[in-house]
Parts: structure tokens; C-alpha cells; sequence
């Protein structure tokens, strides 16, 4: 197994051209580069034994380790799987964060190309995974976001068991003021959300929907709103759209536009799925192969409160009549 120091040489191996009388006046600097142009944004992080270069501060000379961001469509396969896996942990453990980064690289690598080999330490690679979102370091938490997204295209349920503490970090780096951290994670949630069994993922996400810190009751919000659109007839019906409206309804007074968004969001695509499919809410004691549906006000007074009900039917009306006027 190669060593930090062994990987760091490799790395650097290129661009670095030490002589014994000058080898102590060379500085190899942990630092990222951030373009400021955003030509990187919204890429993915990749390093190259010919991005690290020599950087002259004075008398010392720094070798600055330059990232750039690629897509994850665009990364390569691994040429060698077990040699690969055999540094996968030490890499996600390293206080390198050259490596460490590398070592994310990989997860979504084998991810993308060899999922099955990462099944059985998924709970290491996750908890790991974790850490690095916690970072400081961008350039190392903005690669743990897109290893995310990676990881939940590729295992989709199969990471529901292992989500909470991802989750978590997500929302709050999808809240933050990094705008290119912030973009991840948010591409991130869309893809939990794309992946992921909205019927596993709705009772997760609805704990969140409650917390205490606004920012993440809104990313949460919108998370819910997305999960809830991809239900189908029945699940909507084993959910229970009585309860689905109540969670939306209690997200329209929310603090934050977000919030307010995504539940007006949700309100519009209750409404559509409650009148056109009358299995949703018939009328109580109505004969089950005939059931007559109560209308959309009558079904929200009935399970909302005045005020709640009131502030649905001024969001579901207006909208409404929108689109009868522009037809």
C-alpha cells in the first residue's frame, strides 16, 4: 500500500524539480486555488499530476495544488479496481486533503462504474463521507457533495438507511454562503430526491420540515414538494392526501419564500391529483364503485383549520384563475 508521502511524490512528481542544495526552500503549500471567473463552476473536482505548480513567494518557492471541476458523466474508469479499494479508506482518512479529495474522486468512480464493489463497506464509505462534508476546506466539501450525487444515482434506496446524517450536512451546505458549495448541494438534493423512493423518502423528510434552523425547513420544504410530485395514485392514497395538504398548509405561513414556494408548489399539484382522480377522497358513505368526491374547498375545510383552509383556497383560486385566463 502506497503512503501518503509515496502519493504526494507521484502527485508532484511532474512539476517538481528539487536539486539537494535547494530542496529547503521548497514549500508544498495545502492550498486551493478559487477562480474567481466561474468557468469551474458546476463542475466536478479532478486532479492532475500537472496541476500542481510551482508558485515563487519571495525567496520560497510554494507548490500550490490547482483543482479544476469535471462532470460526472466525463470521469474516467479506474484502471485499477483492487489497488483502488485497498486506498479507498486510508484516502477518505487522510488529513492530506490532496488525497483526500482523490479518494472522494474514487467513491464516485466505482460508484458510476463498479457500485457492487463499495456494497459492503457502504456504512464506512458513508460515515467517511460525512467528515469530509464538515470540512472547511471547499474544495474538499464541494467534492463530498458531488460524491453524494453520485452515490445516490448509483444506490438510490439502497443509502435510505444511511441518510440522515448526509442529509443533514446537505441542507445546511445548500444554505450557506458559498454560492459554488451551495449550488452542489443543491444539484445534490435533486438528485436524493430523483433517486430515492419518494415513499421511503417523504417520512424522513418530513422530521425536517419542523426544525428549528428556518434555512433548513425551506430546503426541506422544497425536498418534500419535489418527493411528493413523483407519488403515483396510490401511494398518494396510502400517504394520505388528508395529511399531505396539512403539511403543506402549515409550510404557507413559514418564515422564509422558500418555504412558502414549495408549499404553494405542493398545494397546485394536490389539488390537480385530488380532482382528477376521485379514489383520492370520496364522500364518506358513498358507494365505493360510484364515490362522490366532496369538492376542494369542502375537503380542506374538513381537514384543515379556518385559517389554514382559508390561506389554501387563496393560493389554489388564484392560481386557478390564472390559468382560465390564459387560455
Amino acid at each position: 500500500m502506497m503512503s501518503e508521502a509515496a502519493v504526494r511524490d507521484h502527485l508532484l512528481s511532474k512539476s517538481e524539480t528539487i536539486s539537494e542544495s535547494s530542496s529547503s526552500n521548497i514549500i508544498f503549500a495545502k492550498s486551493y486555488i478559487e477562480h474567481s471567473n466561474g468557468k469551474l463552476e458546476g463542475k466536478q473536482v479532478e486532479y492532475n499530476e500537472s496541476s500542481v505548480q510551482p508558485v515563487v513567494n519571495g525567496d520560497v518557492e510554494v507548490m500550490v495544488a490547482e483543482v479544476e471541476y469535471i462532470e460526472s458523466e466525463k470521469l474516467d474508469d479506474l484502471t485499477d479496481i483492487d489497488t483502488s479499494l485497498k486506498m479507498l479508506i486510508p484516502g477518505l482518512e487522510s488529513k492530506d486533503w490532496v488525497l483526500l479529495c482523490e479518494a472522494l474522486n474514487n467513491v464516485r468512480r466505482l460508484s458510476v462504474y463498479h457500485k457492487e464493489a463499495l456494497e459492503d463497506i457502504l456504512d464506512t464509505i458513508i460515515s467517511l463521507l460525512v467528515k469530509s462534508l464538515k470540512n472547511p476546506r471547499s474544495a474538499v466539501c464541494k467534492t463530498g457533495i458531488m460524491t453524494c450525487a453520485d452515490m445516490f444515482n448509483a444506490f438510490g434506496d439502497k443509502i435510505i438507511d444511511f441518510l440522515d446524517p448526509l442529509f443533514v450536512q446537505l441542507l445546511l451546505k445548500s444554505s450557506q454562503d458559498k454560492r459554488f458549495v451551495c449550488d452542489a448541494a443543491e444539484k445534490s438534493l435533486v438528485a436524493l430526491t430523483t433517486w430515492v423512493s419518494p415513499v421511503l423518502l417523504l417520512p424522513k423528510l418530513q422530521s425536517y420540515l419542523k426544525n428549528r434552523n428556518p434555512r433548513i425547513r425551506a430546503k426541506a420544504s422544497m425536498c418534500f414538494s419535489r418527493s411528493v410530485r413523483r407519488l403515483g395514485v396510490d401511494e398518494i392514497k396510502a400517504y394520505g392526501i388528508e395529511k399531505l395538504i396539512q403539511i403543506a398548509a402549515a409550510q404557507l405561513s413559514d418564515q422564509l419564500p422558500e418555504s412558502r414556494e414549495a408549499a404553494r408548489a405542493l398545494l397546485l399539484e394536490l389539488q390537480t391529483a385530488y380532482e382528477k382522480f376521485p379514489v383520492l377522497a370520496p364522500e364518506p358513505n358513498a358507494p365505493s364503485e360510484e364515490p362522490s368526491v366532496r369538492s376542494w374547498e369542502r375537503f380542506c375545510e374538513s381537514n384543515l383549520s379556518k385559517l389554514s383552509a382559508q390561506a389554501v383556497f387563496r393560493v389554489t383560486s388564484v392560481a386557478h384563475e390564472g390559468l382560465v385566463v390564459g387560455s
